[in-house]
């Protein structure tokens, strides 16, 4: 039983791919090994590197007449097969893909699954009849079960009998990774000419904030208990970009025709200069409301801000629109509902009680699973940059930490553009209207 926190992109699937095969190498037979990692891709990734380590092994002892592969070693299956019989699997990301399969596990990446409790569940009885159970993973969250079992292994009384490990960055750095990272690098790489305590500042000063450094190279977990929208919570709504045309209502088959033929809400939040402008355009498919595009503008004038937003509204696509109204929203939100009715435009003012409103109708539709977004850090960072704080007088207000990539903006448009779909619900608008009528005329690009 191997628990490991560790930092990004130091090496350690490399290590433990090696360490594989130096077990499966024996001349005696071993129990076989199941490789987990978030998606199955990752997971081959793994079993490949495994298969480069293996032939190089295989290539040295030909030389003396020995051999531990069965076969040349380059098969394109997700396995490499060694001659004492054993073999080294890639596994799906599914939990129930772990049931039934006897033998060793590594579950890399572990926090960044969907379900981490379940994983474990189920991984956990295939090492009944032999082989080791090894949890390999970067933090994620201090809600995360993975964080749970750490704890459980330093400051408890460590029922479950892991040995713990932690490798950060910083000890990779003094362990002599920069060495190995500089002899990959191309000759005129900035990096080639740091030091480490020049590295480390660079890889510090790259993320958008001190708490990510601190989870993603320092193996310190934010503390997510103060955040409205967990990132479980967050990641219970993610879907990849290429099934987004393909979303609908249950039962409704597999066509990815109905990209765009659904009513569309747009969320906008208004900045300038510090804060961005974010404007965020949901379609509802069925009874989900899906991501299609959304535009992040920073320091662009009022003119262009309207011409974006035109775009959105002109053409139809989107069928009613919420507006930040506070500050510099004002004269943004007043011009709109010139253009386009109060019917289809509403003013929202930024009050405490409001925000309230917003945030917690936002988390809702999180926790009906309602909701679509893109697989992406930056939103997912945003989205869990809000957080809750309490006054002296009992009151709970919402915070956010402003940094490089925003103020919480996109949180806010998304849950403009959820209220918009929940007005648009509650005013029993037609199907049948001229705006929703053309929505579906021009199919809608989903980017970030």
């Amino acid at each position: 039983m191997k628990l490991m926190e560790k930092s990004r992109q130091i090496g350690m699937s490399l290590a433990a791919a090696y360490r594989l095969v130096r077990i499966h190498g024996a001349r005696e037979r071993r129990p076989d090994s199941w490789v987990c990692s978030r998606d199955e891709l990752q997971a081959r990734l793994f079993v490949a590197d495994c298969r480069t380590f293996a032939n190089a092994l295989e290539l040295a002892l030909g030389e003396r007449g020995g051999a531990i592969l069965d076969g040349d070693g380059r098969e394109s299956a997700p396995s490499v097969k060694f001659a004492n019989g054993s073999a080294i699997n890639s596994i799906s990301s599914n939990p129930n893909a772990q049931a039934g399969k006897r033998g060793g596990r590594v579950l890399d990446e572990f926090a960044l699954h969907g379900d981490p409790q379940l994983l474990y569940s189920i991984a956990l009885p295939g090492i009944t009849w032999g082989g080791q159970l090894e949890i390999i993973s970067t933090h994620r969250g201090s809600h995360n079960f993975f964080n749970k079992l750490v704890q459980e292994a330093r400051h408890g009384k460590n029922a479950k009998r892991f040995s713990l490990h932690r490798v950060t960055l910083q000890d990779a750095l003094e362990q002599g990774f920069l060495q190995k990272l500089k002899a990959k690098l191309p000759p005129d790489d900035a990096r080639a000419e740091m030091d480490e305590a020049q590295y480390f500042d660079f890889i510090r000063h790259s993320c958008h904030d001190e708490a990510t450094f601190r989870q993603e190279y320092m193996c310190t977990p934010m503390d997510d208990g103060d955040s409205l929208l967990g990132y479980d919570l967050i990641e219970t709504c993610e879907m990849d970009e290429d099934e987004w045309c393909s979303t609908g209502p249950a039962g409704s088959g597999s066509s990815k025709n109905r990209c765009g033929h659904g009513p569309c809400h747009l969320g906008v939040d208004i900045g300038r200069t510090n804060d961005l402008s974010v404007f965020w355009l949901l379609e509802l498919v069925g009874d989900v409301l899906v991501s299609r595009r959304i535009e992040c503008l920073r320091a662009k004038s009022f003119t262009e801000q309207e011409k974006l937003f035109d775009s959105m509204m002109g053409t139809g696509r989107a069928v009613r629109a919420c507006i930040d109204s506070s500050g510099l929203g004002r004269q943004f939100a007043e011009r709109a509902e010139e253009r386009y009715g109060k019917i289809r435009i509403e003013a929202v003012n930024f009050t405490a009680r409001m925000k309230e409103s917003l945030a917690y109708g936002l988390r809702a539709a999180f926790e009906r699973r309602n909701l679509r977004i893109a697989p992406s850090d930056v939103l997912r960072e945003d989205l869990h940059s809000i957080g809750r704080d309490s006054t002296h007088c009992g009151n709970v207000r919402l915070t956010a930490d402003r940094s490089r990539n925003g103020h919480g903006d996109r949180f806010w448009a998304l849950a403009l553009a959820v209220r918009s779909s929940e007005q648009f619900g509650s005013r029993n608008f037609s199907n049948r209207s001229p705006a929703v009528q053309i929505i579906g005329r021009e199919r809608m690009k989903f980017f970030l």
